[in-house]
């Protein structure tokens, strides 16, 4: 590998001859660890033209370096880190020096520190990954994406290559989801009322930064997904949490001074509750009385395979007051980062300006090789698939669950790629992940999805999109097994 000419470069301050310099550079670069064994330098003349010193002075700085064995040349291939040049016991970034900066004070507002659940890197290493929203790699369409996405790099698709949209979007790829994907949600937009989104949590942020002032108030469910809370939270608005039942938000236990209220209708999260259409005209009634605005995050629509998804409550709404959040990242892969927002075109505009002020748009490559699978058909032959390989998944789990004695607290009536389950009374799920853990099996507390500081530790999510078949009962009765005796460790302590 050959290291930049940049990356070499002579302090102002140096002292000592021209050749001395570079000597120091060099060697200081190996003794820090930037400059690593077999690693090749500049040729003397590159180098000389970048420093802006003669050739002859690289030139006896290199051989000062050759005789010590920091360097070794190779005849005509130029010269390289010798494989016997000092190894730093371990890379350490030099720094020019301390910061003088008081950062507890210099920090106007937080973003860490929150309690946002992470997967192990290595999760597709363990034996029993029931983590939710992660890729099967034997269910997604390689081959045809590839393809896709070399089409995309063509000479034809130049343009949607290279331009810089601004504000725009892919005209292809909104085209299909205005024609194709929203009319399966019953949903009618004019392309004018379409925002392509770095996945549906940004589409979140985006309508949280439009919407919300610290004087307007949000009410959101709980339990809820955990990062659209951290989203309300930076926005300093108002949050109001209102727990869900099985139905899913209650629309009465609303506060009646909410202006926004942000739901998942189709498949609550993450409990998995599907909202019944009684109850999404009475929620749609509340807010009209209200005069608030909902925000449906639909993410997981795709994964209806039970029985045919109910129409999504922007298909209701008669007033304009829905907006809509729809990802690709559940039916595709969640590092395509590729969401869109549906919504009255006066909010899409506002919504629109703001992605162009800190991204401007999604790429260009990533929205035309999207809009090629999507439209050449390749998106629902996929989503067939999946939903076959997740419906037998799920039958298997149900069965191992029913038969291990494990408790189920929330079901989807449409399908879903996960259980929302509830561990006996005495065992926290945290704990309850770390033991499993060491047994090769993963699952997701539920502490987190819960507002308040008086979190519920007794559930836990098992997800089935990303464990093979075969392998899911006997994950299964490894977690009833671990919650067992914790279950009978805590009533021997009680």
């Amino acid at each position: 590998m050959a290291l930049p000419v940049e990356t070499f470069f002579l302090h102002p301050d140096a002292q000592g001859t021209l050749q001395s310099q570079i000597q120091q550079m060099i060697a200081q670069g190996i003794l820090s660890g930037r400059f690593l064994r077999g690693e090749k330098l500049p040729s003397t003349r590159k180098l000389a033209a970048h420093l802006g010193v003669s050739r002859i002075t690289v030139t006896i700085a290199y051989t000062e370096l050759l005789a010590n064995d920091y360097l070794s040349s190779r005849g005509r291939s130029g010269y390289f880190v010798s494989e016997n040049a000092p190894v730093p016991p371990a890379f350490e970034p030099t720094r020019a020096g301390t910061d003088a900066v008081d950062w507890t004070r210099a920090i106007g507002q937080r973003f860490s520190g929150g309690d946002m659940p992470r997967k192990p890197a290595d999760w597709a290493g363990y034996r029993y990954p029931f983590i939710y929203g992660q890729a099967d790699p034997t269910l997604f369409d390689h081959a045809n994406w590839r393809i896709c996405a070399l089409k995309a790099l063509g000479q034809k698709d130049f343009t949607a290559l290279t331009t810089d949209y601004y504000d725009q979007d892919d005209p292809q790829l909104i085209e299909f989801i205005a024609r194709h994907t929203l009319p399966r949600r019953g949903i009618t937009a004019r392309p004018e009322q379409i925002l392509i989104t770095l996945g549906a949590q940004n589409a979140l942020w985006l309508t949280t930064q439009v919407l919300l002032t610290q004087r307007r108030r949000a009410a959101l469910e709980d339990p809820c997904y955990h990062a659209l809370r951290d989203i309300l939270s930076q926005s300093r608005c108002h949050v109001t949490p209102v727990r869900v039942d099985a139905d899913g938000m209650p629309p009465d236990a609303i506060p009646p001074d909410t202006d926004v209220i942000f739901t998942t209708p189709s498949h609550q999260c993450p409990t998995t509750g599907t909202m019944p259409m009684h109850r999404r005209h009475e929620l749609l009634r509340r807010a009209a009385g209200m005069d608030a605005l909902i925000v449906e995050d639909d993410y997981e629509f795709e994964m209806s395979f039970l029985r045919s998804p109910s129409p999504a409550l922007k298909s209701l709404d008669a007033d304009g007051r829905v907006i809509y959040v729809g990802s690709f990242s559940k039916s595709l892969f969640p590092g395509l980062r590729l969401g869109y927002l549906v919504g009255s075109e006066p909010f899409i505009r506002e919504a629109r300006a703001l992605r162009a002020s800190v991204l401007r748009h999604p790429p260009g490559h990533v929205q035309r090789t999207a809009a090629y699978f999507l439209s050449l058909g390749h998106h629902d032959a996929l989503i067939r698939r999946m939903g076959s390989a997740l419906h037998e998944r799920r039958e298997v789990m149900a069965d191992a669950i029913t038969r291990n004695g494990l408790q189920i607290s929330g079901q989807g009536a449409n399908g879903g790629s996960s259980f929302w389950m509830q561990a006996p009374a005495g065992v926290d799920t945290r704990e309850l992940a770390r033991r499993l853990q060491a047994r090769g099996v993963l699952i997701e507390p539920g502490h987190s999805f819960f507002s308040g500081p008086e979190q519920p530790t007794c559930f836990y999510r098992l997800a089935y999109s990303s464990i093979p078949v075969q392998r899911i009962a006997s994950g299964v009765e490894l977690v009833a097994s671990e919650i067992q005796e914790m279950a009978g460790l805590a009533l021997t302590a009680y």
